[in-house]
């Protein structure tokens, strides 16, 4: 059985423009969904992929540009979300995580039956859990449990669950991967430790002790193209996980050391932790945590023996990978400055 022609929702993002590229290497024809087509430059080029400007929020729109495709690829997430209210209460209102990881896999879902799509590709997360205290986590479980849904070999029967409608057909050939944090370049966890190092004599690292197992976004990307056409993928939920466990201060110490950076790092203990995370919260401009991010950060991002990896998983270390990446921006970042202070 082989999937040919598939439609990536995410596919201008940072695992997407990998896995798109990947998936163009192998010959596929994708198209990519993508409010702006600017967005996915580095793909327009590629001979066979197609990058379209569309609302995937519009079920309607999802179900006429699924239309002729063999497949679909969810990979949208997002970390942070604007909502007002008690962010560290369930009842909290609903913003951006509900929408994306809840509203969009059941619109998805819905749009793959009535396009005639029997094959779902899912970007859960590591810690997705609709019992989660943290939004992040907990909107991550119950979308997860609704692709799990849309799996079952069963009569159709709508319902609800968590809030969403259960209106797409039953019985698709679902697969469901839930990384650990990822890294590569342009990735947004590394690198904004990195800032930070660069930036700051002395980094207040919150949750010091919160427990990662970082994995390459190339090997999430090939994880997704090689169980495209793998029947014992269907139905399954793979963890990816890289080979090693960190601390976060492990992982602060690592880059430290990659950059050459003495910054003074001092971890906070739980209460300031917290403390730490509110008032970033309400940090103008991009957020560096928040109090969801505390909440999720207890819950160790680490790999267990509940799902298990893909089959011929061999990840890559982030000690053998991170360091000509994050030395190249450093040099480049040097040359930026070199070429201001000539006035050139």
């Amino acid at each position: 059985m082989s999937f040919e022609k598939i439609c990536v929702l995410g596919g201008s993002g940072f695992v997407g423009t990998v896995l798109v590229s990947e998936l163009a290497a192998r010959g596929r024809q994708v198209k990519v969904l993508t409010r702006r087509r600017e967005h996915a430059k580095g793909l327009i080029l590629l001979p066979t992929v197609d990058v379209v400007e569309a609302n995937i929020h519009d079920e309607r729109i999802l179900a006429r540009e699924f239309r002729g495709c063999d497949a679909a690829i969810n990979l949208v997430g997002v970390l942070h979300e604007n909502v007002k209210g008690r962010v560290d209460k369930p009842q909290a209102r609903r913003g951006d995580f509900h929408e994306n990881h809840v509203e969009l896999p059941r619109k998805a879902i819905s749009a793959c039956a009535e396009a005639g799509i029997s094959r779902f590709l899912h970007m859960s997360a590591l810690g997705a859990d609709p019992t989660s205290r943290s939004n992040y986590q907990r909107s991550k479980g119950v979308g997860e449990a609704l692709v799990r849904e849309a799996g079952w070999d069963a009569n159709p029967d709508p319902g609800t669950l968590g809030g969403a409608k259960l209106t797409a057909r039953r019985g698709m050939q679902v697969t469901i991967f839930r990384p650990s944090v990822i890294f590569g370049p342009g990735d947004s966890f590394l690198n904004l430790f990195a800032r930070l190092l660069k930036l700051l004599p002395a980094v207040p690292l919150a949750c010091p002790h919160a427990r990662f197992q970082p994995v390459y976004v190339g090997d999430v990307a090939k994880a997704f193209a090689d169980g495209l056409d793998d029947p014992d993928s269907f139905s399954r939920t793979y963890d990816l996980c890289g080979p090693d466990e960190y601390t976060l201060l492990e992982l602060m110490q690592f880059l430290q050391k990659t950059l050459n950076r003495g910054s003074r790092l001092i971890p906070l203990p739980d209460r300031l932790s917290y403390l730490n995370a509110w008032m970033l919260e309400f940090k103008p401009g991009a957020k560096l945590m928040t109090r969801d991010n505390y909440y999720a950060m207890q819950t160790p991002n680490v790999c267990s023996d509940g799902n298990g990896a893909p089959p011929n998983w061999q990840p890559q270390a982030l000690e053998a990978l991170a360091p000509a990446w994050l030395t190249g921006a450093q040099m480049r970042g040097h040359y930026s400055e070199y070429r201001n202070q000539a006035h050139r």
